[in-house]
């Protein structure tokens, strides 16, 4: 029997490589989308005709009703939210709304709608912030260092309330990060590998920085979003950290990058203040031991692989864009 799933944000890179997933399981994948004057359709144009589209947005409960109504889900995936974390302290008001107020809201639509579907909540390692505890793990304090972090650990704590006090079968991905050909250039693993590019290309001639010396916990948002599916095909629902277990400074990601394309990073890359961030955050490194044993949850792709791909991707899109 086919299933239906209804994920949100699903133009962007997690929703795109989750809806390949899916359709590839056989599953009725109905996307939502908000209405902009141009479609931002880029990560899913290959599979955009395997999609059944419904108009709504995170801050219209209204929609949000109609959608579920329209796709009858068995599995709903909220991956949408005002995701760019420098964006926050810009309009904290508006990620306040989006990230957190919208998983209520996309919460509520299915209690009212379909209480009986499996629900699927996008949190981030950023909720750890300034972090206790290294690794951190599921039972590890949130200390959020942005209005994103803040946003994200409302929206965590509101899934878990749900389930708790309506039987409802809902799950946290507290996700650390993931990147892939398809992120968005505004974050900084896209900024690195297209800057490459374009320099390589003899299309620009530095590349402006912030904290080489920040560490994150990068992994591939490919092997990421099957961890996504493991969790709404458990027995019992729960919360699940998904990581490398690895963590890599700012100036490795650059390195490798530059190196990839026979550059040498040191004399493209200019370090620029208004690219640091109000509160930093450091150090992020998770421990996904409880997703690996209970779900069955594995990496595929490395570190160093995966800004290859990315540089490799950067560099074919910009030869082709040449071409024509």
């Amino acid at each position: 029997m086919t299933k239906n799933v209804l994920i949100t944000g699903i133009t962007g890179q997690d929703g795109s490589y989750l809806a390949e997933l899916l359709l590839d399981k056989g599953y009725k994948v109905y996307g939502l989308r908000r209405r902009t004057s141009i479609p931002m359709m880029e990560n899913i144009e290959h599979i955009k005709n395997e999609i059944e589209f419904i108009e709504g947005d995170l801050l219209d409960q209204g929609s949000l009703m109609n959608a579920v109504r329209k796709s009858n889900p068995d599995e709903v995936y909220n991956l949408a939210a005002q995701s760019f974390v420098a964006t926050s302290w810009e309009q904290p008001v508006l990620t306040g709304q989006a990230t957190a107020i919208g998983v209520t809201n996309m919460l509520e639509a299915v209690r009212l709608t379909k209480p009986e579907a499996r629900f699927y909540q996008a949190s981030s390692s950023e909720m750890f912030g300034k972090v206790v505890e290294t690794p951190q793990k599921e039972s590890t304090p949130f200390y959020p260092r942005s209005p994103y972090g803040v946003a994200k650990v409302y929206g965590h704590w509101i899934t878990v309330n749900y389930r708790e006090s309506y039987d409802m079968y809902a799950c946290s991905g507290i996700l650390f990060n993931h990147e892939s050909p398809r992120r968005g250039v505004e974050f900084v693993t896209r900024k690195v590998t297209d800057a490459v590019a374009r320099i390589k290309m003899g299309l620009q001639n530095e590349l402006r920085m912030g904290n080489l010396d920040a560490k994150r916990d990068w992994g591939f948002a490919g092997d990421y979003v099957k961890a996504m599916w493991l969790m709404l095909q458990q027995d019992k629902p729960d919360d699940y950290v998904i990581s490398t277990g690895e963590t890599h400074t700012v100036q490795e990601l650059v390195e490798i990058a530059f190196g990839h394309a026979g550059l040498n990073w040191e004399e493209y890359v200019v370090i620029d203040q208004k690219f640091v961030r109000p509160a930093e955050v450091d150090l992020l490194l998770g421990d996904s031991t409880n997703a690996q044993k209970k779900l069955g949850w594995k990496l595929e792709v490395g570190f160093e692989e995966l800004v290859k791909m990315m540089v490799d991707s950067d560099l074919a899109k910009i030869k082709a864009v040449s071409a024509n």
